[in-house]
């Protein structure tokens, strides 16, 4: 899920002007208005109270998946990240804190604070196209979720994306229920430090390839994704299964988010199957290369990237061991 949609919809309308003094996503989430009326979450910018966050630097906790990657004499880091998180989260733990400390480039799928380089992923869509999939019916239904999850606003913003881009950017709000935000997602904290810290960042992929990935090829293909996410949101098994996701990310539950085949509910059919490989095994081989390149090229790399790329037989922690790296489990401790 291109979490950056969110992010590039909020720098947009607030033109957010980055974070060299600050942490991302702290300095983002000042930026948004607050959520209106009383069904609504609370907005991420309240969940960053000087109590609460003061409380998150004096005991810093590491979460997420971290491994340590050994060659040639150096070392490199891995590590599995969240699109979404809680404001406690932004603060690292103390491996992860030392991991970054030893690296001297970071790498993450995108860069979401690089508003030029994301500029691909807010172009407007096809019109015809997008007559064609979001029929009234749908276009209903859309706006309902829009204004359940209390964004009507940035549906707005994005009307003109291809439908299946506005659905995925509105799934990245379901969580907000559960005090689960976009703004404090791992990779735009990650962006942040390293703008802080004056640190080279790479992007692995380009916004471009990366709606490419997203966008099917056919109105049929996307209709019918677009349905299903509809509908997921409608009956609030997204929001449950992201909730599942996160707490197994901060507890460092490994052995089960390498199970996710069986209780994500998300390869049921041959369709939905491939198009789980495509977003997730298809793409690891370039990922792995990537961060295999600049490592070789005399750098040590704290790579960061989704979870769920990390496990499997084509997970990044195989294709890794498989280049050559000597490769440490480090969070959870094993």
């Amino acid at each position: 899920m291109p979490m950056t949609l969110a992010l590039l919809a909020a720098l947009r309308r607030r033109r957010f002007p980055g974070a060299a003094a600050a942490l991302a996503a702290w300095a983002l989430a000042a930026a948004l208005p607050a959520a209106a009326g009383p069904a609504c979450p609370p907005s991420a910018q309240s969940q960053m109270g000087p109590a609460a966050m003061k409380e998150a630097q004096r005991r810093p906790q590491d979460r997420g998946y971290l491994w340590r990657l050994d060659k040639d004499g150096r070392v490199s880091w891995l590590y599995g990240t969240l699109h979404l998180g809680r404001a406690a989260w932004t603060v690292p733990g103390p491996h992860l804190a030392a991991a970054l400390r030893q690296a001297d480039t970071l790498a993450l799928e995108l860069d979401p604070l690089d508003a030029e380089a994301m500029k691909p992923l807010l172009a407007p869509g096809d019109p015809a196209r997008r007559a064609q999939v979001l029929t009234a019916e749908r276009a209903r239904r859309l706006q309902r979720q829009w204004q359940a999850v209390c964004a009507a606003e940035e549906g707005r913003l994005l009307a003109a994306l291809p439908p299946v881009l506005q659905v995925t950017a509105l799934s990245g709000h379901a969580a907000r229920a559960d005090g689960l935000h976009p703004e404090f997602a791992i990779d735009a904290v990650l962006a942040g430090y390293a703008r802080r810290a004056r640190l080279p960042l790479v992007a692995l992929e380009s916004a471009r390839d990366q709606r490419a990935l997203f966008v099917p090829e056919t109105a049929a293909e996307e209709a019918e994704q677009v349905d299903d996410a509809l509908a997921e949101l409608e009956n609030g098994r997204l929001r449950r299964r992201m909730g599942e996701l996160a707490q197994m990310w901060a507890s460092g539950d490994l052995a089960r988010l390498a199970s996710y085949p069986q209780w994500c509910e998300c390869m049921q059919t041959p369709a939905e199957r491939a198009l789980m490989h495509q977003l997730l095994e298809a793409r690891n081989p370039a990922l792995a290369r990537g961060i295999a390149a600049l490592h070789d090229g005399g750098l040590r790399v704290f790579a960061a990237v989704g979870a769920l790329h990390m496990v499997g037989a084509e997970g990044l922690v195989a294709l890794l061991q498989r280049r050559g790296f000597a490769v440490t489990q480090v969070l959870p401790p094993p």
